[in-house]
């Protein structure tokens, strides 16, 4: 089975259409133009970039990976109209609940199994995040980790709305990650606290150790207004920790391979 290669196309913010093992995943949907302004009782989140790929360019998806319905910039209004395209959406039980439809709802650690082409089954677990400092509920979030059921060395993570905390190091206890897809940018709004709500670049590091034998792939840290840290701070933290060699950088609207090499 082809899961020994990870195919990435980044379509912006969170969203990257993942091909493995002849299965097409598609992560947290965001397809509005830039400009958009989006109001959530005091909080006003602002986006700065349109999406490289529109939805009906993509050639289809099989399946989306949602990590969370209820922050506009992890589901916006056409990411949620391109949700019917999906045979089904894995997200959390919250967002199941809300979204009905297609949807299936997860809690940490439970798994589906889908068919590939092939006939062999990739598995999809519900991984734990944590979006902001312990204590205080943003609402539910999940990371996913995905394998082959005839190759679980060959796992791929993507992190969703996190922090870094113990639940994302037991991902890395539990599963042989190959490629860890990671939401940075030390995400900060300011009428929430001064706290950071997804990862920083020095979480990343963290992340990048724990993760040891992982190609990095950065996304989630522009194209929106709550972003304190960028490219710029990613690609310093990781020099400074001599991890540099292990990023990948995705391209807007192009597509990268990542071998697997479990």
């Amino acid at each position: 089975m082809a899961t020994d290669a990870l195919r990435i196309t980044y379509i912006g913010g969170p969203t990257v259409l993942l091909e493995f093992g002849g299965v097409r995943f598609l992560t947290d949907p965001t397809f509005d133009p830039a400009g958009g302004e989006y109001k959530n009782g005091p909080v006003t989140l602002r986006k700065f970039a349109g999406p490289a790929v529109a939805p009906d360019a993509l050639g289809g998806f099989d399946y989306v990976l949602l990590s969370h319905d209820h922050h506009m910039d992890n589901l916006d209004r056409a990411g949620r109209s391109a949700l019917g395209g999906a045979k089904r959406v894995f997200t959390t039980g919250e967002a199941a609940e809300r979204l009905g439809g297609n949807s299936i709802g997860s809690s940490d650690w439970e798994s589906h199994d889908v068919a590939a082409p092939d006939g062999h089954v990739l598995r999809v677990v519900a991984a734990p995040a944590r979006h902001g400092p312990e204590g205080m509920s943003r609402g539910a979030v999940n990371g996913f980790v995905l394998f082959s059921e005839d190759e679980p060395q060959q796992a791929v993570y993507i992190s969703g709305d996190t922090v870094w905390y113990p639940g994302v190091r037991e991902v890395a206890r539990r599963f042989s990650i190959q490629a860890a897809i990671l939401h940075l940018g030390a995400a900060r709004v300011k009428e929430v606290g001064p706290f950071h709500l997804t990862m920083t670049a020095a979480e990343g590091v963290e992340a990048a150790r724990a993760f040891s034998n992982a190609t990095i792939i950065p996304v989630h840290f522009e194209d929106w207004a709550h972003f304190s840290e960028g490219r710029e701070d990613i690609a310093r933290a990781f020099g400074a920790a001599h991890l540099e060699h292990r990023l990948e950088w995705p391209k807007r609207g192009q597509t990268i391979q990542i071998q697997l090499n479990g």
